[in-house]
């Protein structure tokens, strides 16, 4: 084997046939070559002891030699030299030839190709032909190997799911009913079950329940819940225009009576807080031109109607949330500025003017961005070209796409019903402002009309309101018991009951609308006042202010004691019902 490392041409571990030369004195093996060996070497340079001086020089020289040699043991297969062995070759892998120069790896030789070698006993090969064969067969099977003229192929096992022809052997007829008519096929089918029952899944009790929740149960529930909720809304709204002006006027009075000034209690700081906004608000808002803004609006031609509403809607949300936040602070500062003592009272003045002017700023913003939604809707109602539908289908259908293909808990949809009664008082709102402005300059029998637009949009609103939160139910696995609890919480509301989630509670703030109110209402009492002399016309002003509050402070009367008296029974009904089911 030294001789053969020494041996600067290329050779190979190809090893053909064995054969036995000598079986009386000396039993050793020759490898016969391939044509791509160099010829057999001598018997004297392969004696031991000719091998050992090599190894003794070569070793000394070519260190480098032995540890390449070591990298490629995995691709030479070791053979045995003996008396007694025979090798057969079973398989070969021809590899890509590999081209060391001596430069780098210093081997002796620039290609190597792999063999399997199969080692057999004599013996084996003396009982004749068939059992080194047979040897072979069932070690080729263990190896994945078919026999080809004796010689072993490899060969690819097919997995079970691959092996078709085995497959079809076992029923062919499972598969495929490849022996079957058509008119046989067809009957089958007609007799097999349901038409559909392979694209819709049987049903069951629950699932009946499901439709006629999605149906029945819950549009109803949704609907008076929505309803409560807009008077409670209206309740606030009353309440700012009719109790706020009635303890400021309380407070006046009693300085004016005593000439002394006393701390105020939160309540009162807080409703001269209110005033503050709404005053500067309606003062803003005069200032005004409703006129321009409505030609500004009817003529845009490259932004349609629908989209300016639905824009100012989006904001019309952001500011109501916001403003609440900053009525909360501003009540928060209240609350500390009655409490604190002569030593902080600077510090809690300072904090409440500050909170003050950061509450104003939203409320008068909000204020514009709902005159301006109105002035829309006035100009969809008003025009000839079917803008109103328009309006609502786009308005309507773009709300439904928003909200019910979106995963919600329970909480977010209680808190999307509430958002639905707000934007169902500030329609009412909006409204409102259209029989302002046709009472001021609509010409001829317009009414019936106002009454038609306003019955459409109305029931526009209701219809879509109870499509999206009902399909929201279904989608999210609400039941309608749900919305039994969310109007359960909002009698408690208004109650002043405390309820274990404060932050489900309903948010309305109604100072924004007022000052739309009070804008829109202010021209219409003034077109009804005589121009002169001074007192007649101050009078009037009086007597319309007051017959006003009077209306007013008794539909407020009337709504707070209506939803009071609801509450009440909604919440000993609800509890009987728990002890019931207990």
């Amino acid at each position: 084997m030294a001789a053969l490392r020494s041996s600067g041409r290329k050779f190979s571990f190809d090893i053909l046939s064995t054969s036995i030369l000598d079986d009386d004195d000396h039993n050793y093996t020759t490898c016969l070559r391939s044509n791509s060996d160099p010829s057999p070497i001598d018997d004297a340079t392969t004696s031991p002891t000719a091998n050992r001086r090599k190894k003794k020089k070569k070793k000394k020289k070519h260190n480098t030699i032995t540890e390449e040699h070591s990298e490629l043991n995995g691709y030479c297969y070791s053979f045995a030299q003996s008396s007694t062995s025979t090798v057969v070759l079973t398989e070969e892998h021809d590899t890509p030839p590999m081209h060391h120069s001596n430069s780098v790896t210093g081997l002796p030789f620039g290609e190597l190709r792999q063999r399997n070698v199969v080692m057999l006993n004599e013996e084996s090969v003396e009982r004749g032909s068939e059992t080194p064969v047979k040897e072979l067969e069932s070690r080729s099977n263990s190896r994945d190997l078919n026999m080809d003229n004796g010689f072993p192929v490899r060969t690819l096992e097919k997995e079970v799911s691959l092996d078709w022809k085995r497959l079809m052997a076992q029923d062919p007829n499972q598969i495929f009913p490849v022996d079957k008519s058509p008119v046989k096929c067809f009957m089958e089918e007609m007799y097999a079950g349901n038409s559909l029952r392979s694209t819709i899944p049987p049903g069951n009790e629950k699932e009946r329940d499901r439709v006629y929740d999605t149906i029945f149960r819950l549009p109803w529930r949704c609907e008076l819940l929505i309803d409560v909720g807009f008077f409670v809304c209206l309740d606030s709204f009353l309440s700012l225009l009719t109790v706020m002006p009635t303890r400021l006027i309380m407070i006046c009075w009693r300085f004016l009576k005593t000439r002394q000034f006393k701390n105020l209690s939160a309540v009162e700081l807080s409703d001269i807080g209110c005033f503050v906004a709404l005053a500067s608000g309606a003062i803003l808002l005069q200032q005004t031109d409703i006129s321009l803004i409505y030609h500004m609006i009817r003529g845009q031609g490259t932004i349609k109607l629908y989209v300016v509403y639905n824009v100012l809607e989006v904001f019309d949300k952001l500011f109501q949330s916001f403003c609440g936040d900053v009525m909360q602070t501003l009540f928060n500062t209240a609350e500390g500025l009655a409490n604190s003592s002569t030593e902080s009272m600077q510090y809690w003045m300072r904090r409440f003017i500050v909170d003050e002017v950061v509450a104003v700023v939203p409320i008068l913003v909000h204020s514009f961005i709902l005159l301006a939604q109105a002035i829309t809707l006035s100009t969809c109602i008003v025009a000839h070209n079917n803008a109103l539908f328009a309006l609502l289908v786009s308005n309507n259908f773009a709300e439904i796409k928003s909200n019910v293909f979106k995963r919600y808990s329970k909480d977010n949809v209680h808190n999307l019903v509430y958002y639905d009664s707000v934007e169902r008082f500030h329609i009412s709102a909006f409204l409102l402002f259209v029989l302002a402005q046709n009472l001021l300059e609509a010409d001829g029998p317009w009414f019936g009309s106002f009454i038609c637009n306003a019955v459409v949009v109305y029931v526009g609103e209701m219809t879509i309101d109870i499509i999206k939160h009902s399909f929201i139910a279904k989608f999210n696995n609400i039941k309608p018991i749900a919305f039994s609890e969310f109007l359960e919480d909002l009698c408690k509301q208004t109650l002043n009951i405390q309820t274990d989630n404060v932050k489900n509670n309903l948010t309305f703030v109604p100072l924004a609308p007022a000052c739309v109110v009070i804008r829109v209402l202010r021209p219409v009492f003034a077109a009804h006042l005589p121009f002169n002399p001074l007192p007649w016309r101050l009078f009037w002003i009086f007597l319309l202010s007051a017959m006003t509050f009077v209306m007013l402070a008794s539909l407020k009367v009337m709504i707070s004691i209506g939803l009071k008296k609801h509450a009440r029974w909604y919440i000993n009904r609800c509890q009987r019902r728990k002890l019931h089911s207990d």
